[in-house]
């Protein structure tokens, strides 16, 4: 092996690496964050199944799929929040936020536009993401008892 064989399979293996650890795994904790609060909700609520949210992982597909699991997510966690009697919370949790971020993710397709469109997609992403776990955290604290909500105590 030439040294110059050497060094393309170590750029190869690095470019790998800052794939996985840049755009990979946060992807994959995302996901996870969506489909635990997915599985908070009920069956009878979930407008979406949480195994099509790793669909999100398919390069370009995800722009279009994107708006779809925001669409799904508000409307499963709003009829998870009416069925427990929780009206505090926005018919749709999380959907403008969440709709922001899809709009700046096609947009950042968008020569020279798409630079400032992919940082506010990634500050719009990453809110979207933690609005989520909260909602989350949410459900953990109101569970359905009988016809009145129940709210656990410190809440």
């Amino acid at each position: 092996m030439t040294p110059v064989e050497s060094i393309r399979i170590m750029a190869g293996l690095l470019a790998l690496a800052v794939f996985l650890g840049v755009l990979l795994i946060p992807s994959i904790f995302y996901i996870l964050t969506l489909s635990k609060a997915l599985n908070k909700c009920s069956p009878a609520s979930r407008t979406i199944q949480p195994g099509s949210l790793w669909l999100l992982l398919i390069p370009l597909f995800n722009l279009i799929w994107h708006f779809l699991v925001v669409s799904a997510m508000a409307q499963s966690l709003g009829n998870e929040f009416r069925m427990r009697g929780v009206m505090s919370v926005e018919p749709e949790p999380g959907k403008s936020p969440g709709m922001a971020m899809c709009i700046c993710g096609v947009c950042g397709l968008i020569p020279i536009l798409g630079i400032l469109a992919s940082l506010a997609g990634l500050i719009l992403w990453i809110m979207y993401w933690f609005k989520i776990a909260e909602f989350s955290r949410q459900l953990d604290a109101v569970r359905y008892v009988g016809a009145a909500p129940y709210v656990a105590p410190g809440m």
